[in-house]
């Protein structure tokens, strides 16, 4: 398939501000179990959602450069009883929208305390507002995820292990992010923002090579044979029909030379996963902002050819009748 880069933005951005929210969540309830330092700081989750709700924003923006008539964009959702990618239109802005809650009921400490658990655990309001921003955040992953895992003829797709290695890859950057941030505001969060970033990105490196070793594997169904219904295995293509470049030719195939492709590849598997790695175990213990945002930096700028790769490798049936010029 040919990478739009738009699409690429939009998926990008939006995961990193998902995990940024749950690791801001994942923090908060640490503290409530008193298994981390209680963040004392509201600006703290504050500043940190309003951060979220940027990427996402920037994301949402992005998607508006696929479509030919933005304006007519919210018919997107008319589909929302079969359709993925309408599914995901509704989710997320209802998700933004309860991260801005999230982070302006902290920032102006609007937080009463609701109940009491055990006589010990305290559950106010941002903590139930949380919890249902956090299934909204996992529905989201679960719904860009099956906008490609639900294509079953692009067999590089159909698999659980890309909503899984959405979810991760996305989780891992908004921590990686949450990381930088707690650093800056000298959190004592920081550390363990850092653990969790770590974690993240080796089960994201483990899943992320499981889906290239599967598709490196992969047997296609569609050949010539059954693009044309001739039982015979002499088949070969002379022509594609047409001189010059089309709508098929350049929307379904990525045209990148082989080398370019493989490159990319292993440019992102160095940049996602153990640069990053790295940089987060040095920083862990100094609180080292520098280097905590730049291991970001580095992880989301792999992310994008990561993403690049994830589409372009998808080898739709249709070229099998596009791939000779003649």
């Amino acid at each position: 398939m040919h990478p739009a880069f738009s699409v690429i933005f939009l998926t990008t951005l939006i995961g990193v501000g998902q995990g940024l929210f749950l690791a801001l969540y994942t923090g908060q309830l640490y503290s409530v179990v008193e298994v981390v330092p209680v963040e004392d700081s509201h600006h703290h989750y504050g500043i940190g959602a309003l951060i979220a709700v940027v990427f996402l924003s920037l994301g949402l923006l992005a998607s508006f450069f696929h479509l030919g008539h933005p304006e007519r964009g919210w018919r997107a959702i008319a589909r929302w009883r079969t359709s993925w990618l309408s599914r995901e239109v509704i989710v997320l802005p209802a998700f933004m929208g309860m991260v801005a809650l999230y982070g302006l009921v902290h920032y102006f400490d609007l937080n009463p305390v609701l109940f009491t658990l055990r006589e010990t655990f305290r559950i106010d309001l941002s903590l139930v507002i949380g919890a249902l921003t956090t299934v909204l955040a996992f529905t989201l992953f679960l719904c860009t995820g099956m906008i490609y895992a639900c294509i079953k003829f692009l067999q590089e797709w159909a698999t659980p292990l890309t909503v899984v290695n959405y979810t991760l890859l996305g989780a891992a950057s908004g921590f990686t992010l949450a990381t930088a941030f707690a650093a800056s505001q000298g959190s004592q969060l920081t550390d363990f923002y850092a653990g969790w970033a770590l974690l993240l990105t080796l089960a994201a490196l483990v899943t992320r090579v499981a889906s290239l070793i599967r598709n490196q594997r992969i047997k296609h169904k569609s050949t010539l044979s059954t693009a044309i219904g001739i039982r015979d295995s002499r088949i070969r293509q002379k022509s594609q029909g047409f001189m010059t470049g089309s709508f098929n030719t350049r929307d379904f195939f990525h045209g990148a030379p082989q080398a370019v492709f493989k490159g990319i590849k292993w440019f992102f598997l160095i940049t996602v996963f153990p640069i990053p790695i790295v940089l987060l175990a040095l920083g862990m213990g100094h609180s080292g902002v520098a280097v905590f945002a730049l291991a970001f930096a580095i992880q989301y700028l792999g992310l994008l050819a990561d993403r690049w790769f994830f589409f372009a490798q998808a080898n739709h049936p249709q070229n099998l009748y596009y791939q000779a010029v003649g």
